[in-house]
């Protein structure tokens, strides 16, 4: 079966989470992605949240590596050599695709800049991706996904009323980030198909926090309001949260007047179905006692009972499941979100793509490379011989 991106190649410069997982999508959907990375240990992610004892046991790379770099071939290049460089910029002159997250200025410096490309490669597709940009007064500054969940505004939104701010679990900043750069990129792909014409794009972790804080701050624009943390609670209507059961604790989102109506008969009409709680309005008035009222039910009732009468009763309900009863829920891999390559003796398991073409589907057809491991073929793709790359080895450019 063909796949919708065979005849492209991404030349990634991009290290720890954003932009490796964009270009794994792009790699998933058929790309040939080339993984650039310093021969002094390659990209960081590779140890990253792993101990030596963990990495030794797992047999290679962490599994945050793992997760986000199938599909791709390692190369190493040192690019603070001449020589280095240069093989970057042949490899970057077969490509149509480049994503790097070097600070702002760093691959200008080192002439692998878009400005200078695409004089010699009109249909080049060049995406920077910074931290908070490559403009303005803070884009000189470094940041990771936790600084931005802290600048956006976030993490002021984040936790218990009358806690801290804390993080979200997950790096949701980068991974929505990493989703802006896939459809950039394939945005500026239809465009080329359509022109002839490249183009250079650019997103940042601010740009993603700005979008996933966005109703937020429009409600702040067109009203003042500035909402605060609720723990599990939404603002926008009741309930609309997490509530304790005798054996866990499932969260509940009732939003319109008839699927009230509906969760208040499903779980205990008497209780619920009350005339002060019939209208949305009143509801986010009375916001703390329909929450005492439905807990008061809830923690009579299992989780299972739970999501039993209000699925039953098209109202929206879930279980507060850990991570491998997640993981391992047959739901996921009933949508295809589970891709299964084998590893030596057994079958590892990754997650796939977050969306499906059903007539060219993404795959997985390599496993995350070990750092280096296709230096010499891609080389010799690139039209070195075994004796230039012999010379690059001694002068440092690929690495020993």
């Amino acid at each position: 079966m063909t796949q919708v991106l065979k005849h492209i190649r991404v030349v990634d410069f991009s290290r720890i989470f954003a932009g490796p997982d964009s270009t794994q999508m792009l790699g998933d959907l058929g790309a040939d992605v080339i993984k650039v990375e310093t021969p002094q240990g390659g990209d960081e992610c590779r140890y990253l949240g792993a101990t030596s004892e963990e990495l030794s046991r797992i047999g290679g790379p962490s599994p945050s590596f793992r997760s986000f770099n199938r599909n791709k071939r390692s190369i190493t290049l040192d690019l603070s050599t001449e020589a280095g460089r240069a093989v970057a910029e042949k490899l970057i002159r077969g490509a149509d695709v480049v994503v790097n997250n070097f600070r702002p200025g760093t691959m200008e410096r080192w002439g692998l800049g878009y400005d200078t490309l695409c004089r010699d490669q009109p249909g080049l597709i060049y995406c920077d991706f910074h931290a908070y940009g490559p403009v303005g007064p803070m884009s000189h500054i470094g940041a990771n996904d936790l600084a931005l969940q802290a600048f956006s505004g976030l993490m002021s939104i984040t936790g218990e009323e009358d806690g801290a701010p804390v993080r979200a679990g997950g790096a949701i900043i980068d991974l929505h980030a990493s989703l802006a750069i896939v459809s950039g990129v394939l945005a500026a792909l239809y465009h080329r198909e359509r022109t002839g014409q490249g183009q250079r794009l650019d997103t940042s972790l601010m740009l993603s926090a700005a979008h996933l804080m966005s109703y937020f701050y429009q409600d702040y624009w067109l009203t003042g309001n500035m909402h605060r943390r609720m723990g599990t609670a939404n603002h926008l209507s009741v309930p609309n949260q997490a509530f304790p059961t005798r054996d866990g604790h499932a969260v509940i989102i009732a939003p319109s007047d008839e699927m009230w109506r509906r969760c208040a008969e499903a779980l205990d009409p008497e209780r619920l179905a009350c005339e002060e709680f019939r209208t949305a309005s009143e509801r986010l008035r009375l916001r703390k006692d329909v929450v005492v009222a439905i807990t008061e039910v809830t923690r009579e009732l299992t989780n299972a009972e739970v999501h039993a009468r209000l699925s039953a009763a098209k109202v929206n309900v879930a279980i507060v499941q850990n991570i491998g009863e997640a993981a391992d829920h047959p739901q996921l891999e009933a949508v295809g979100g589970i891709f299964r390559l084998p590893e030596g003796d057994d079958a590892q398991s990754y997650v796939s793509t977050p969306f499906r073409l059903h007539a060219t589907p993404g795959t997985i057809h390599r496993p995350p490379p070990a750092l280096g491991e296709h230096t010499g073929e891609i080389l010799a793709e690139a039209g070195y011989s075994p004796l230039e790359i012999d010379d690059l080895r001694k002068q440092g450019a690929i690495g020993a």
